[in-house]
């Protein structure tokens, strides 16, 4: 069973949720926070696997709550709940299992508790989530998913076996953030990531690395860091 709190300022959106959730059959114990604090005091004193925050709560708001508990040893699962969009860019850099915009339908809301049960069964850390855009419709992608990212002036451009998503985010700040993610710069117009990286060619004129089936470039200047990085997780250049 997943034990859940539920945090927002407005009592009815508190009690629509909770009511929601309460008709899942993987949902435990439903706690109820009307404030930032209070959910922080909830968290503190009793056992919860996953919470879903408002956004928009005065003094502490969820952005806020998730920094904190983000740095507890044994964080819970997170799941944004918000009347618009316009915090969606501010929440992609926390490690979000989704992000639900209101009002919430109980079809989303059960995918939403269906990401969170996997990740309980598996017993793996909750995933590095980003926020994008689609067409005017948020949604939410795994950091994994993304095999490589293009500069596009001040933003980038994250690619995915089968799409690919704008986010207002430069490439430096990226390259920066993610690191230790596995992604490294190969060019000053990409950014790619290692797990999906399937081999690099040293051609004379124009170095290449192949993410995804993608073939990219490798510029001069990159190319000793690039090899070194590849050659220690086994991935030997071609010739």
């Amino acid at each position: 069973m997943i034990n859940v709190l539920v945090a927002d300022d407005e009592l009815p959106a508190v009690e629509e949720l909770a009511f929601l959730l309460g008709r899942d059959g993987r949902i435990g114990t439903i706690h109820r926070a009307s404030s930032g604090a209070e959910a922080l005091r909830v968290l503190d004193a009793e056992a919860v696997d996953a919470v879903f925050l408002d956004i928009h709560m005065p003094a502490l708001s969820g952005l806020d709550i998730a920094r904190a508990i983000s740095r507890s040893s044994n964080p819970p699962a997170v799941v944004f709940v918000t009347a618009d969009e316009e915090c969606a860019l501010e929440a992609f850099e926390l490690a979000a299992v989704d992000y639900l915009l209101k009002p919430v339908r109980a079809e989303r809301l059960a995918r939403s508790v269906g990401r969170i049960s996997e990740l309980m069964k598996d017993g793996a850390a909750t995933p590095e989530m980003i926020t994008v855009d689609l067409g005017g419709t948020t949604r939410m992608i795994r950091r994994d998913d993304v095999t490589y990212v293009q500069a596009q002036g001040d933003y980038a451009r994250l690619h995915t076996a089968d799409a690919s998503y704008l986010i207002r985010v430069p490439l430096a700040d990226l390259e920066q953030q993610w690191a230790e993610a596995g992604f490294i710069r190969t060019h000053r117009s990409y950014l790619i990531a290692l797990n999906h990286v399937s081999h690099m060619k040293l051609a004379a004129a124009r170095p290449t690395v192949t993410v995804a089936g993608a073939e990219l470039p490798i510029s001069r200047r990159h190319l000793p860091s690039v090899r070194e990085k590849l050659e220690t997780t086994r991935i030997r250049p071609q010739a």
